[in-house]
């Protein structure tokens, strides 16, 4: 973004992330202790590496889609995310409708991912989101998303399974399936996860 250099973005870049990374581990500590899962919060601290983004949605021409990002639901654990004044983030409710996101100026979005889903075994729902933009204005966001480390392995823990909630997928490793999801034939697919690791029935 600039061959010279931007030391103070940088450095104000470094100081948001690791505030962000505090939340993400805050609302993760919150929902293993809503599922009794506080013996493996450790181990779950543990498998989690960090990535963010600076993204900017510019204002689609006449001849374009207003269609800023296409609906999917994030891969990793958590996604934090802040936006400035244009709105743009629509969410899909479990009827298939649609709705706005309305940010507040200070406030933060959070979302689960799949891979949250698979480790709580379907108990925390992944978010599927989209980005449509109706305002003549570009559009910036910072994203903050805990992703699992390249080599651990993602899998349920015992208690999350019994005969109300059976096995929903197989462990895996998180960068076997990135590799995975990177294939042409997989990128956009919605069901990528499920058919990487999913449990027939």
């Amino acid at each position: 973004m600039w061959p010279d250099g931007n030391r103070q973005f940088c450095d104000s870049i470094e100081v948001y992330s690791k505030m962000l990374t505090k939340i993400d581990e805050i609302v993760r500590t919150m929902v293993l202790e809503s599922l009794n899962l506080e013996k493996y919060m450790d181990e779950h601290m543990e498998l989690t590496s960090y990535i963010v983004r600076v993204n900017k949605y510019r204002t689609p021409e006449k001849d374009e889609s207003d269609i800023g990002l296409l609906s999917h639901a994030d891969k990793n654990l958590l996604t934090i995310l802040h936006q400035n004044e244009v709105e743009g983030l629509e969410l899909e409710n479990k009827d298939g409708e649609w709705f706005k996101v309305k940010f507040s100026p200070n406030s933060f979005v959070v979302m689960a991912g799949e891979t949250f889903n698979v480790w709580t075994n379907g108990r925390i729902h992944a978010a599927t989101h989209r980005v449509v933009l109706s305002e003549h204005k570009d559009r910036f966001t910072i994203g903050v998303f805990s992703v699992p480390k390249w080599d651990t392995p993602v899998k349920a823990p015992e208690e999350m399974v019994d005969e109300e909630h059976p096995l929903l997928f197989n462990p895996f490793r998180y960068g076997e399936f990135a590799m995975f999801f990177c294939k042409k034939e997989n990128v956009n697919d919605k069901f990528a996860l499920k058919k990487y690791c999913g449990v027939s029935f």
